[in-house]
């Protein structure tokens, strides 16, 4: 994790101290489910919450204990166990170290979720209000970079909110994968540990219990959360250029917020650069990254080993804490973003109406010719506006062609910049209900 990219909410997740109070959580559900069971005193159970709740626990010590032991939870509960006192032999009973490593993981991984659930929604909020903002606001559409046929702004950023909620849906889908929890202690047989404490321990940490654990839960639910995250990043890079784009000086459709003081280049004074949106596309590279290992660690030895931990120690934080800032920096370039409906409108008629081929095209076919002559009358027409700059509707008057089949009143109606946008309510209402 890099300070940088990173905010203190998703962080403090991923913290030493968050992590050992989840595993002394985890031991002190079971703790009381055992007692409940009669498997171990009730008055253990309500030292081990009493003197655990209460512990301040030492990060150096423990660090101290497993450079002896070489074990992170033998070292954890050592130093609980400094705490406890003797009670403290009734943690851990008929439980291994998987059951509190990978549920704690999933813990941590569902409360990442949330907290990425609540930054998906900031961007679908500022992702709508700005549609509406530009619902009528005219602008070319563009394929292979190329000047096609007109939309509206609003449309394109209607479009970024469908593919948006689509993700909260795989997110929560996700969040609801991860959330198991696995208490069955060596090989997954529950050969020392009653299933009800798995049960009781599930419940209390907002998880439901893993069917087979092999005493690892297994690791295809984590490879699907990390591809989730990836596809997140994507559709992030994906607005993030379209941004891009629209902000080269040959365009200036659109560009980032240019705050006072702001400097854009250290040698050219001039500059204002799309610098947020060239860091969001970084970042989406690195969230992708993590896709990778996440699905590499599916394929584990028999019932279980750990060439999956040292991979989950980095990309469990590195990917959530990357794609919380992502999406918090994305919906503040959204709700900031600087709008030139004018630049637009001059683009959209830089080729004289061009972006109206199609629609001479087909009122050609439809008056009977076909569509090959059709296609080569108007493409000639165009050709004239692209190559000398002619004003295109002029050449189409001009052409005998054309105005064997086509008044010039009805070419003329054929220019209306209306007919390109006539469906835009049909797509807001199938978008936003």
């Amino acid at each position: 994790m890099i300070p940088r990219y990173s905010r203190p909410e998703m962080t403090a997740i991923w913290s030493p101290e968050t992590r050992f109070r989840i595993w002394f959580e985890i031991e002190a559900h079971a703790a009381t489910a055992m007692a409940d069971l009669g498997i171990i005193p009730e008055e253990a159970a309500a030292t081990i919450w009493e003197k655990g709740r209460a512990a301040e626990f030492d990060i150096s010590r423990i660090d101290e204990i497993e450079a002896v032991t070489k074990h992170d939870v033998i070292a954890f509960l050592t130093h609980l166990a400094e705490f406890v006192g003797a009670d403290a032999r009734f943690v851990h009973q008929g439980m291994t170290s998987s059951d509190v490593l990978d549920t704690c993981l999933n813990v941590q991984l569902t409360r990442a979720a949330d907290l990425l659930i609540a930054d998906i929604d900031r961007l679908l909020a500022a992702l709508k209000t700005r549609a509406f903002e530009h619902k009528t606001t005219v602008t070319i559409g563009r394929s292979h970079g190329i000047h096609a046929e007109p939309t509206t702004f609003g449309v394109k950023l209607a479009q970024a909110y469908a593919e948006f909620d689509r993700n909260k849906s795989r997110l929560l889908a996700a969040r609801k994968e991860i959330a198991t929890c696995a208490i069955s202690g060596a090989i997954g047989t529950f050969a020392n540990i009653d299933p009800r404490v798995e049960e009781h321990v599930a419940a209390a940490m907002g998880l439901e219990p893993e069917p087979v654990s092999t005493q690892v839960i297994p690791r295809d639910r984590h490879a699907m959360f990390f591809v989730t995250l990836a596809v997140i990043a994507s559709s992030i890079e994906r607005l993030a250029t379209e941004i891009r784009h629209l902000q080269r000086t040959e365009v200036l459709e659109a560009e980032e917020y240019f705050a006072p003081g702001q400097k854009g280049s250290s040698a050219m004074p001039h500059k204002r650069n799309p610098v947020l949106t060239e860091n969001l596309t970084g970042l989406a590279r690195m969230v992708r990254a993590y896709a990778q290992p996440a699905m590499e660690n599916v394929a584990l030895w028999h019932e279980r080993d750990i060439s999956h931990s040292s991979v989950e120690r980095m990309i469990g934080p590195d990917a959530t804490v990357t794609l919380d800032f992502a999406l918090n920096r994305m919906a503040g370039v959204i709700e900031k973003l600087v709008v030139y409906p004018e630049r637009m409108q001059a683009n959209l008629d830089k080729l004289s109406g061009l972006h109206n081929s199609q629609r001479v095209l087909l009122a050609l076919t439809q008056k009977g010719v076909s569509r090959e002559d059709a296609y080569l009358f108007v493409q000639r027409n165009a050709m004239k506006t692209w190559n000398e700059g002619a004003d295109f509707l002029s050449e189409l008057k001009s052409d005998a062609d054309v105005t064997k089949h086509l008044s010039a009143a009805e070419l003329d109606e054929m220019f209306d910049i209306g007919y390109h946008l006539k469906q835009v309510d049909t797509i807001f209402a199938r978008v936003f209900g």
